[in-house]
C-alpha cells in the first residue's frame, strides 16, 4: 500500500502523506517513501516545483511511536527537502505535531488554513524536539520557540505564522497558495535552484555543525525511561507519573 500520493499539475508536483489512519505518522516506511518520491521529483526536469500535503484532518502527528524512523533517516529526509534543487511548498489543512513541524520548517514556504493546529508535544512524552531543530532553530523567533518547546502548549495558525514556522495562514489555503505557485511557475528553473541555495545556506550549515550530535540526543532520549513511561502513557491515553 503506498502511503505517498503523488500527483502533478502545470510544473507542480503534490506529495500527499496519505496514512490518514495512523494520522500520517511518520513511520520508517512513510519516511523511506517520501524520501524516494523527493529524490525523483528533484530530478524530473518537468517538475517546477513540489507541493507538500496531506490526506485527512493532520498533516503529521509526528512520529510513528510503534514504528518509527531511525533518527539518521529523518535527518536525511529533512536535508533533503533543504537541498532538492526545487522550491518546496507545504500545504496543511489539519493538526501538525512534534516531528511534523520539522516537515513544515524544512519547506520554503508554509501555508496553512485558519483551522490548523500545532504543538511541539515531545515533553510531555519525555524527549525533545531535537533532530527537528535542525531546520527550526535558523528559521523561527528563538523566544517563542522557547516558550513552545519547553510547554507543549497548542499554538494557532495566526500564532505560527508570526513567529516563523509558516509563510502565511488563511480561511482557503489555495487561495494563500494560488499566488505563489503561480510565481513558481514563472520563474527559470536554474534561478530558481540558486536562488534556493542562498537562502538554505544558513540552514545546512546548522545540518553540517550539529546533525550528528542531535542525532545521539534524539537516540539516547527515546531509550530512556521517561521516554517509555510517556509513550506507554501516551498509548494509554493517561498522564505520565510525573505530571504533578
Amino acid at each position: 500500500m503506498t502511503l505517498i500520493g503523488r500527483t502533478r499539475a502545470r510544473g507542480v508536483e503534490t506529495l500527499s502523506l496519505d496514512a490518514p489512519r495512523r494520522r500520517n505518522a511518520l513511520s520508517a516506511a512513510l519516511v523511506g517513501e517520501l524520501a524516494d518520491a523527493l529524490g525523483a521529483a528533484g530530478e524530473d526536469t518537468g517538475v517546477r516545483a513540489v507541493v507538500l500535503t496531506h490526506t485527512g484532518n493532520t498533516f503529521s502527528a509526528g512520529a510513528d511511536l510503534r514504528d518509527p524512523p531511525a533518527p539518521e533517516a529523518l535527518v536525511g529526509l529533512l536535508r533533503q527537502i533543504v537541498e532538492v534543487p526545487k522550491p518546496v511548498v507545504a500545504r496543511v489543512t489539519g493538526h501538525v505535531r512534534a516531528g511534523g513541524l520539522g516537515l513544515l520548517a524544512a519547506c520554503d514556504v508554509a501555508v496553512a488554513s485558519r483551522a490548523a493546529t500545532f504543538a511541539f508535544t515531545e515533553v510531555r512524552i519525555g524527549v525533545a524536539p531535537a533532530v527537528i531543530s535542525l531546520p527550526l532553530l535558523p528559521r523561527t523567533d528563538p523566544r517563542a520557540l522557547a516558550r513552545y518547546y519547553l510547554t507543549g502548549e497548542r499554538l494557532d495558525a495566526a500564532e505560527a505564522a508570526r513567529i516563523g514556522l509558516l509563510t502565511a495562514a488563511g480561511d482557503d489555503v489555495d487561495e494563500v497558495l494560488a499566488p505563489i505557485l503561480d510565481g513558481l511557475r514563472r520563474s527559470a528553473p536554474e534561478a530558481l535552484a540558486e536562488t534556493k541555495r542562498l537562502l538554505t545556506a544558513r540552514v545546512l550549515e546548522t545540518f553540517d555543525r550539529d546533525a550528528a550530535d542531535l542525532t545521539a540526543l534524539s537516540a539516547r532520549l527515546f531509550a530512556s525511561a521517561h521516554a517509555r513511561e510517556g509513550m506507554t502513557a501516551f498509548l494509554e491515553r493517561r498522564d505520565p507519573q510525573w505530571v504533578v
